[in-house]
């Protein structure tokens, strides 16, 4: 017959320690049959091989399965009916950077189908027309997909089912966040102000209440607010993201230091932002518990509270009236305590009368406060490295000049004016270190003598587990209290640290002190926003990862670990 030719100009890679590039033009030249060839002429290996894997390649999707697409905070979530729910899936694109290829893929099983979490590619900047690939579900069925902007039915009554659940968490989260020990020490030092008040002023709590609520209210919306301005412009942003700044630790460090001298009775803020020591019904009281509200949501960003991880990073991948909502809920949890008493005014009569024991607890309540300064020193040396240090000591101890001044000569315009100039000195002093400050420190290429941490990349990930390796990434930060925590009472316990050597589980350990694109938009695959993150990535590549709760005990972990496959880990070289 005819000759065919077929022709193709092939580009590849040689790499390495580094990539060579290389390319060719290549054609090869064969008989062209003009009709089927008979059996007794054919192979029967080769038939059946190619049978074998005829039916291996992506198939149209049935005509009964419907597939949709709708764009989410940082990329698409993709939605598949295919009759009964699916286990696993991967997604591989047709179109050129629409996705984030490396990115990892988060799976939801539906009831009728899957859904998943695509990050899109940093340069996209609007949304497809129609999202094309194929679907590699788990049981090794692959399906041409053509999906186009929409919400099916199935999708929409379990996004219904899931926000009212997510709220629920939300403000569960918020009520916990209130005994966490950054946010403890002012909800501690606002119920003295119910305590310090009289019979008449108790009138007055409700409007106290709700002025407090809507302080925390507006913080939240502006933290939100925020994040899904800078998340629009392209900077995946999560929860606590202003911690990554060394200038905003120092200014915090300093506001608390500040605070905390007022509480030892160094002076008295005029103003205070406790409202502790003014009254509850003159004008500045309300301001006070305005603040006071703003303060301790300030205060909360470092911490997260159980249940809070899964509830911010729902709202975040949704719209923005949804993350508004979520956050509300939150605002709402974390005011709930003090709400409650203000708006039951009856309730303050169970509390201990006002004494000379006040003064003394409010000058006790001053060492947690203080304790916290010290924490927030810890991660500015972090961010900012430890040359900055001497700057911020010494805008402490123009803090503590600036306080002196106002208590040796209260109520004056000479020292208020002068305290003021210090003050004013104090807060130039980090915000020139930072601007020499040192790279990065990276906490995770140090990591915990006790442990093989080694520090997290995507490709590492993936490494691993088609070595058969099981994965365990911490998702951490130095301006992360509940990760510290974690890290010094769970991971750190000779039962767990035994468990981790002996499973052979490869340790990452991604760092986030300071933003990381990468760390961030692994995060948001995996529905967060935040640390502590914790994701053990089973040795088979096409299982999703388990998330543990943001607050693990070693129960949490050693039965994590037990649920992976035996045989399919090996214990790390070097251990």
């Amino acid at each position: 017959g005819p000759e065919a030719t077929f022709a193709a100009k092939v580009n590849w890679l040689v790499c390495r320690e580094v990539c060579i590039p290389g390319k060719a033009q290549v054609s090869v030249s064969r008989a062209a049959l003009t009709e089927a060839p008979a059996a007794d002429n054919v192979n029967p290996e080769d038939a059946q091989l190619l049978e074998r894997f005829k039916d291996k390649l992506p198939q149209p999707l049935p005509a009964a399965d419907v597939a949709k697409f709708r764009a989410s905070g940082t990329g698409f979530e993709l939605t598949v009916e295919t009759g009964h729910e699916e286990k696993s899936a991967e997604f591989f694109p047709f179109d050129q950077n629409v996705l984030a290829n490396a990115a990892p893929q988060s799976v939801t099983p539906i009831r009728n189908g899957i859904s998943l979490s695509l990050t899109k590619d940093e340069n996209l900047r609007a949304a497809p027309n129609q999202l094309n690939g194929v679907l590699v579900l788990g049981d090794g069925r692959a399906y041409e997909i053509h999906a186009n902007p929409g919400v099916l039915a199935s999708e929409t009554i379990t996004q219904s089912d899931t926000l009212l659940r997510i709220l629920l968490l939300a403000f569960v989260g918020g009520v916990i966040l209130n005994l966490m020990p950054c946010v403890f020490p002012v909800l501690f030092i606002k119920g003295l102000a119910l305590v310090q008040s009289s019979a008449d002023e108790r009138s007055k709590l409700r409007l106290h209440g709700l002025v407090y609520t809507l302080g925390i209210l507006v913080s939240f919306w502006v933290v939100v607010g925020a994040l899904l301005v800078l998340r629009g412009a392209g900077h995946n942003l999560g929860w606590g993201f202003q911690f990554q700044s060394p200038i905003f630790d120092a200014l915090i460090a300093m506001l608390l230091f500040f605070l905390g001298l007022s509480l030892a009775g160094q002076f008295e803020i005029g103003l205070s932002l406790t409202s502790a020591g003014s009254s509850l019904t003159s004008r500045g009281g309300y301001k006070g518990s305005f603040f006071t509200g703003v303060l301790a949501v300030v205060v909360a960003t470092p911490c997260t509270a159980p249940f809070m991880g899964a509830a911010i990073g729902y709202a975040l991948s949704n719209s923005a009236l949804v993350s508004f909502g979520v956050f509300t809920a939150l605002a709402l949890g974390l005011a709930a305590p003090y709400l409650l008493l203000a708006l039951n005014p009856v309730w303050t009569r169970l509390l201990p009368r006002p004494g000379a024991w006040m003064e003394v607890l409010k000058q006790a309540v001053s060492v947690p406060i203080f304790a916290t300064v010290i924490w927030l020193v810890w991660v500015f040396t972090q961010t900012a490295g430890v040359g900055a240090l001497v700057n911020l000591l010494a805008s402490f101890l123009l803090l503590a000049i600036a306080g002196w001044i106002l208590g040796r000569w209260p109520a004056k315009a000479g020292s208020t004016i002068a305290a003021v100039l210090v003050l004013a000195l104090a807060v130039v002093l980090p915000v020139t270190a930072v601007r020499n400050a040192p790279p990065r420190f990276d906490m995770a290429a140090v990591g915990l003598k006790r442990t093989p941490w080694e520090p997290f990349t995507p490709e590492l990930v993936t490494k691993y587990r088609s070595e058969g390796r099981p994965v365990f990434v911490d998702f951490t930060a130095s301006w992360c209290l509940s990760c510290q925590v974690n890290e010094r009472v769970v991971l750190n316990r000779d039962d767990v640290q035994n468990r981790l050597r002996n499973s052979g589980v490869a340790l990452l350990r991604a760092d986030w002190t300071r933003h990381d694109e990468t760390i961030a938009q692994t995060l948001a695959s995996l529905g967060r926003n935040g640390v502590p993150t914790y994701a053990l990535y089973p040795a088979d590549p096409q299982a999703p990862p388990a998330l543990l709760p943001e607050v693990l005990t070693p129960d949490i972990v050693l039965k994590a670990l037990d649920n992976i496959k035996p045989g399919l880990a090996r214990a790390p070289a070097g251990l």
